[in-house]
Parts: C-alpha cells; structure tokens; sequence
C-alpha cells in the first residue's frame, strides 16, 4: 500500500467516525434523494476566525465547488473570538463554526443548543501569556496583582487559570480585563495592562510586530483543541450537508500539512496579515480533524468544572449532553 493510498483509507475511517459524530444516523452510502431536496434550499453558514483549518477552507474555495454540484450554497461569516461566534449560532446565524476549549463550555453553561462535532488535535503552543519586551515580569507568580487582558470566555481564559494555578497564584489575586483581540492589543500597546492571554494569529503578531516576550505558552499546561460545531437542529435536520463540510475539511488538513508555504499565503490573504506572521502562526497549528473521543470529553469536562469552581459558568455542565445521542463515545481515535 502506497502513503498516499494509506493516507486516504486513514482520512476515509476518520471521516466515517466525524459522520456518526455529526449525524448519528448516516452511513457512507447517502442516498442521492437527501442531498436532491436540499438543492435550490439548503445553505450552510459558517463562522470562521482568522486561525485555523475553515479560514484555509475559505481560501481554496473547495467546498463551494463541491455543495454547488447539490444546490447547496456556502456563507462565511468572520468572527473576532469564539464566544461571539458560538452567541451567532445559538441565535440561528450560523449553522457550524470553530473555536477553542472554552467557548463552548460557556455557551452550553447559557443553554446554547449546540452540539460537538470534531476536533482538530491539541495545539498547545498557539496560545500564550505575553508581556511587553521591557517589562519586568519572569515567571508566572509575577502576575499576581497585575492587569492582565483576555478575552472573557475564549480558549486562552483557560490557559490563564491553568497557568496561576501552576504559579500558585490565586485568580481572585489578579486584575483580568475583559477585551476583544484589538482592542486588548491596543491596550498593551499603550501600557495598560501588564500582560495579554492571546492566541494565534494575533499572538504571532505580537511577537513579530511588537517585540512581545512569551511568559508561558500553553505547553504543560492546557490542550488547545481547535473544535467543530453545528447547532443541534442543522446536524439533525442536515448531516449530509455536515458530512460533506467535514470531508473538505478533512481535505483541507491533509493539504495544509504538506504545504506550509501556500498555507502562509492563502492565511496571509485571508486575514491581512503579513506572511511571515501567518507563517509563525501555522507553524503551531496541529492538523488531522478527528470525532470527538472519550479522551477528548473528560478534557472538555476538566475546562468546564474548573469555571465551574470560580464560579465563572453560571451552572456547572455535562459536556457530553452537546453530543448527538447516537454518538459512541467508546470510540477512540488516534
């Protein structure tokens, strides 16, 4: 058996597991009949941030061509964070999209009717604690008492947890300063916070542009999965439709792991952002979209009890009620 031939039997079982993930019904022979009624009807809307495998999806323009061939229309719709993007399909604006670890605790803990159904691998190290190239802070435990700005709800609030809990650092002895990516890299920028939990692009571009010093990546600390949802009621009423976006993305991923280069140019012109930034970024994404394993919940669970405990969720969760029914959680994944 040739790499290639095994790379595509290896793409092929994982995508029939995301299927049963999305679908919980499906098989691998759709009948022509579901896809026919959706023709002329049927769109899917995406949510999509400047990180990831979807803003490379966007840029090839793959999975337009291919729900064309069924009538089926493809909208993007660009989102500064994850707790934004997962509040648009809580309200029905859009029917899948990607974020970290921690939105999607946050929006379940408001009833978001949403539903798991993938994860690109862990990515540690594309998110961080920075501080200004002057500043005066060296380890962890020099954040206490200090400004530190966040996105409120996002993938790297949990990395600050993880990473205060290591220092031994209680949150309640920080200042967190809730703001969205530019508007807290503006406000490092000027010295009004003393340090800044971003992912990437946005911390390839401090690093870059500004001269940000890393005090702790998420390296040890936390997972970093990049996750994919639908809203409930689109991967029920719509798996076929969800099968195909997972195939493109599945696509998409054994592309980009070979092409670093084009991926730096496609990201560079999706997000405006100039190449060697992007570069930096994708060097530490993880590829290779998987179904939700066991493994992969319990971590999901750990993020959830921990803002549970701060009282930071306003109910503690099940994580594994946002999967389908159908869906096997015995089934694990390499």
């Amino acid at each position: 058996m040739t790499h290639r031939h095994a790379q595509r039997l290896s793409r092929r079982t994982t995508l029939g597991l995301l299927f049963a993930a999305a679908a919980g019904v499906m098989t691998a022979g759709m009948p022509a009949a579901a896809l026919a009624q959706a023709k002329g009807e049927v769109q899917v809307r995406i949510g999509y941030q400047k990180y990831g495998t979807l803003t490379l999806l966007k840029g090839r323009g793959t999975l337009e061509k291919r729900l064309a061939e069924q009538g089926v229309g493809v909208k993007w719709t660009e989102f500064p964070a994850g707790p934004v993007l997962l509040e648009g399909l809580n309200v029905g604006s859009i029917d899948f999209g990607t974020v970290g670890e921690a939105p999607p605790i946050f929006a379940q803990a408001a009833g978001a009717n949403l539903v798991y159904v993938g994860n690109e691998p862990a990515s540690p190290a594309s998110e961080a604690i920075v501080v200004p190239k002057g500043s005066g802070l060296r380890t962890l435990a020099d954040l206490k008492g200090k400004k530190i700005a966040l996105n409120k709800g996002s993938n790297v609030h949990y990395l600050l947890l993880k990473a205060l809990e290591k220092a031994g650092v209680a949150y309640a002895d920080i200042q967190p300063v809730f703001l969205p990516p530019a508007d807290a890299r503006a406000a490092f920028e000027r010295g009004s916070v003393d340090a800044w939990a971003i992912w990437d692009p946005f911390l390839a571009a401090a690093e870059k542009q500004l001269g940000a010093r890393v005090l702790a990546d998420g390296k040890g600390l936390v997972a970093n999965y990049q996750f994919y949802l639908a809203s409930r009621t689109y991967a029920e009423k719509h798996p076929e439709i969800l099968r195909i976006v997972l195939d493109e993305v599945a696509k998409v991923d054994d592309w980009g792991r070979n092409n670093p280069d084009e991926v730096a140019t496609i990201l560079s012109a999706q997000t405006g952002l100039s190449k060697d930034v992007v570069a930096l970024a994708a060097s530490r994404y993880a590829y290779g979209v998987k179904p939700v394993s066991v493994d992969v919940i319990a971590s999901q669970q750990r993020v959830a009890d921990a803002f549970s405990s701060l009282k930071l969720i306003p109910k503690p969760i099940v994580v594994k009620d946002a999967l389908l029914p159908a869906r096997q959680l015995a089934t694990s994944t390499k």
